[in-house]
């Protein structure tokens, strides 16, 4: 099957829209890379949990960027309350 060049760019822009969006995040924010979490359903788990978390700090109403959100939830319980709050 032959595809057009305007196809064929559509999905690399696509592929790569996805990759910056998600885990390119997931790794430079959250350093998925670095989990030693390998058995059972614990790997699993902790991406259900990063991907919940990283879709709560996007959706803050800050300037700041995510890596500094995600600390300042980390360090401030208020913070992370206003978080969790404006997703209900």
């Amino acid at each position: 099957m032959k595809i057009d060049a305007a196809l064929f760019a559509k999905a690399v822009r696509s592929h790569w829209h996805i990759e910056n969006r998600l885990h390119w995040v997931l790794d430079v924010v959250f350093h998925e890379d670095l989990s030693r979490l390998k058995s059972r359903t614990g790997p699993q788990n902790m991406a259900t949990v990063r991907h919940m978390a990283m879709n709560l700090i996007r959706g803050a109403k800050d300037k700041h960027s995510l890596k500094v959100r995600r600390k300042s939830a980390a360090w401030d319980t208020n913070y992370l309350e206003a978080i969790i709050r404006q997703a209900a």
